[in-house]
């Protein structure tokens, strides 16, 4: 039996941190460490120059012990495997995060900064997300077999692996899916108002985007496929 510390970026109160949970509670002893509130868009980002809060959580999956935290996914990785576990971790998951984490949109995503953080550490990780509204019979059709399937794999030094969830129906799994050139929006910026001195006030307006590459992560997910994929360290 493995142990396993599992954390996120959309809070410890998120349906797919509870779902990844039940799912890895057959495969060994689970932790969950995760941030207090969402913390999206952080990559892999720390804390520093401020006090982190760490407190035990009442965990919605029997058997589980859970911390909520004040910092970010990459500081829950780092306090559970450099202070708080008394147990060297054979295995991070990260997710399921809220929004695909596919081509340009990974290098921001604290879900996959997480994996990053787990994997500099020593600990192979793996990092899973799906559309904004989850699919969870997609999840619980496909995700123990996945787990099972990956979790004695090693991708390669500083390397996770990244799995995306598309939305029903779904037609089954792609492996060995590239990362994707593009990005799910075309981001641009729209001025809210003018703020004194000469500031702006800026808005980000993302337009989703359809174009993206065969053989691609974001193309799997697009046809419905779950797209699971090798993505080395970019930090």
């Amino acid at each position: 039996m493995k142990r396993i510390l599992i954390t996120n970026d959309d809070g410890i109160l998120a349906g797919g941190i509870i779902r990844l949970a039940e799912a890895a509670c057959a495969f060994g002893e689970v932790t969950v460490i995760a941030p207090a509130a969402e913390r999206s868009g952080l990559g892999r980002s720390i804390t520093i120059r401020k006090p982190i809060d760490l407190v035990p959580h009442a965990f919605p999956v029997p058997g589980v012990t859970a911390w909520a935290c004040s910092g970010t996914p990459s500081d829950c990785v780092r306090i559970g495997l450099e202070y708080l576990l008394p147990h060297k971790q054979d295995l991070v998951l990260s997710g399921i995060n809220a929004g695909f984490n596919t081509g340009d949109d990974i290098p921001h995503s604290a879900t996959t900064g997480a994996a990053f953080e787990a994997v500099h550490l020593g600990v192979p990780a793996i990092a899973f997300s799906e559309p904004f509204e989850p699919v969870p019979e997609v999840t619980a059709r496909y995700l123990p077999g996945i787990l099972s399937d990956l979790m004695n794999q090693g991708p390669g030094r500083d390397a996770v692996f990244n799995v995306n969830f598309p939305a029903a129906p779904c037609r089954g799994i792609l492996t060995g899916r590239t990362v994707s050139f593009g990005s799910m929006f075309m981001t641009r910026y729209r001025l809210l108002e003018k703020l004194p001195e000469n500031g702006l006030r800026l808005e980000t307006d993302n337009t989703p985007d359809p174009d993206c590459e065969e053989g691609s992560d974001y193309r799997a997910v697009q046809d419905h496929y779950i797209s699971v994929g090798i993505v080395k360290n970019i930090g």
